[in-house]
């Protein structure tokens, strides 16, 4: 059963047995974005098809988007793009992004702990992409094998972002949503998850 197969968080909380809750989480912590990356962004969204197709959405926004932050914690941490995770026949598939650790074997191995997941969605299917994802961060929990650690999870359809975290069986939705149009609160928010993977990882 692949996530895919998960249309909304309710199915997900329902097998697998998690509490939802909503709460503001993110605590926003700043970062400087360049300014040669505003203006690639605005060129793309001005001149560029970016919302086509829930590939072009990740190729285009996404991705750009995540890297930028990524290029700080790139020392502990790999972006994988659209590689399989299986942990049962359940709980399989291939997830739009998962930041996972730096192996130290190098960037070719895909190694354990995870701990971000990204969905990309088009338009406003919000609760299909947080079907999927939840999902996914159960798979997560479930091969990472530290279920006190926090998994975060991330549903975007390029313009809009929103967050949820994992940590032992309860799920937290962020209330805040998130746009590209407040270009700053974005990036600190998304700052402020890496910077938590970091600290989950440091302890570890």
């Amino acid at each position: 059963m692949p996530y895919s197969s998960y249309k909304n968080i309710g199915i997900v909380a329902k097998e697998f047995q998690i509490k939802y809750i909503r709460d503001d989480f993110i605590v926003e912590t700043e970062f400087t974005i360049s300014d040669i990356f505003r203006q690639e962004l605005e060129l793309v969204l001005n001149e560029g098809v970016v919302d086509n197709s829930e590939s072009a959405i990740c190729e285009n926004m996404i991705y750009p988007i995540l890297k930028e932050v990524w290029k700080m914690y790139r020392s502990n941490f790999v972006i994988w793009s659209h590689q399989a995770l299986n942990y049962d026949e359940k709980l399989c598939g291939v997830p739009d992004y998962v930041l996972a650790k730096r192996s130290p074997l190098g960037s070719v191995v895909f190694d354990k702990p995870y701990f971000v997941l990204v969905e990309a969605k088009k338009e406003s299917d919000f609760n299909e992409g947080w079907g999927q994802c939840s999902a996914e961060m159960i798979a997560v929990q479930r091969l990472n094998q530290i279920p006190e650690q926090t998994i975060f999870g991330i549903v975007s359809n390029g313009l809009i972002w929103q967050f949820g975290k994992l940590k032992i069986d309860i799920f937290t939705q962020n209330k805040i949503f998130y746009s590209i149009q407040e270009l700053n609160k974005l990036f600190a928010a998304i700052n402020y998850i890496f910077q938590q993977c970091e600290l989950q990882l440091d302890k570890s």
